[in-house]
C-alpha cells in the first residue's frame, strides 16, 4: 500500500437486511486531504462512512462485507473503541451531550472510557480542541455552562472539538451544514480547509458548491456505487462519467 494513502477500502458492501445500499466500493482516502463523496439522497454515502468507523454494525440487521485498511491494518479486526478513537465522526445535526458542560463535551470520548487525566491534561485537551474548531475565543469563559446553550453552528463546532480532542488521524464528516444557516456554514468551511493540516478528512455532502469549495478529491456515487473519482477540479469541469455531469448540472439529485 502507498504511504501516501491512510485509509482504503477494498470491496466494500453494507445491507440493511437483504437490501445492500453500498456496493463493492474502493476507494483510497489520502493523508491531509479533504475528500469529498456527493451523491443524491439516498445513494449509501451515509451508511458507507458509518462503516469507516464500524458503526454500521451497531445497528441491527446489518451486514458489511469487504476489507477497511487504516494504515495497513483491517479495521475489522482491531477492538471498535480503537477504531472510533482513530476515526473520529461528526453528524449531520449536532449533538453536543445536554447533560454536560461546554468543557466536558470536549472531554467526553475520555469521560465514557472512563480515562484517568490530571486537571492539566484535561484543561490542555480543552483548550487545544475548542481552539482547533475555532470556538475557544467564544466560550472560553463560559465552559461549565451546558453545550446546549450555544447556537447551532457553534454546538456543531463543538461536536468537532469533541472528536478532535481523541486526536483522531482521520475525521468523518456527514453533512456538517445541512442544518446550519450560511454564515455559521461558512465558517465549518473555512475550518475544514485548516483541519486538514493535521487531519484527513472524508466529507458528505450533496452541496455540490461546498464539494468545489472545501475538497482537494471527489467522488461521486450513485445507487450505492462509486461511479467516478478524481481531484475536485477535474471532476467539476471535465467528469469522465455523464452520470457524474448529469449531478453535477442539476439534472437529477
Amino acid at each position: 500500500m502507498e504511504k501516501e494513502i491512510i485509509l482504503e477500502t477494498i470491496d466494500l458492501s453494507a445491507a440493511y437486511g437483504d437490501n445492500w445500499v453500498v456496493k463493492s466500493v474502493n476507494l483510497a482516502v489520502p493523508y491531509n486531504k479533504v475528500i469529498a463523496i456527493m451523491g443524491p439522497s439516498g445513494c449509501g454515502k451515509s451508511t458507507f462512512i458509518r462503516c469507516l468507523n464500524r458503526m454500521h454494525e451497531l445497528l441491527p440487521g446489518t451486514k458489511i462485507k469487504g476489507q477497511v485498511l487504516l494504515e495497513g491494518e483491517n479495521i475489522f479486526d482491531l477492538p471498535p473503541t480503537t477504531v472510533r478513537r482513530r476515526i473520529g465522526m461528526v453528524f449531520q445535526r449536532p449533538n453536543p451531550f445536554p447533560t454536560m458542560s461546554i468543557y466536558d463535551n470536549v472531554l467526553a470520548g475520555y469521560i465514557l472510557r472512563g480515562e484517568k487525566l490530571s486537571r492539566a491534561e484535561r484543561d490542555e485537551i480543552v483548550e487545544t480542541s475548542l481552539k482547533k474548531a475555532f470556538l475557544w475565543d467564544e466560550v472560553k469563559d463560559s465552559l461549565h455552562k451546558r453545550g446546549t446553550f450555544l447556537s447551532g453552528g457553534q454546538q456543531q463546532r463543538l461536536c468537532i472539538a469533541r472528536a478532535l480532542a481523541m486526536r483522531p488521524d482521520i475525521l468523518l464528516l456527514d453533512e456538517p451544514t445541512s442544518a446550519l444557516d450560511p454564515k455559521a456554514q461558512a465558517m465549518i468551511e473555512e475550518l475544514i480547509t485548516q483541519l486538514k493540516e493535521t487531519v484527513s478528512i472524508v466529507l458528505v455532502t450533496h452541496n455540490r458548491a461546498q464539494a468545489a469549495r472545501v475538497s482537494d478529491y471527489t467522488a461521486f456515487m450513485y445507487l450505492g456505487e462509486i461511479v467516478e473519482i478524481g481531484p475536485t477540479p477535474q471532476m467539476f469541469t471535465a467528469p469522465k462519467d455523464p452520470r457524474t455531469e448529469e449531478y453535477l448540472t442539476g439534472k437529477f439529485g
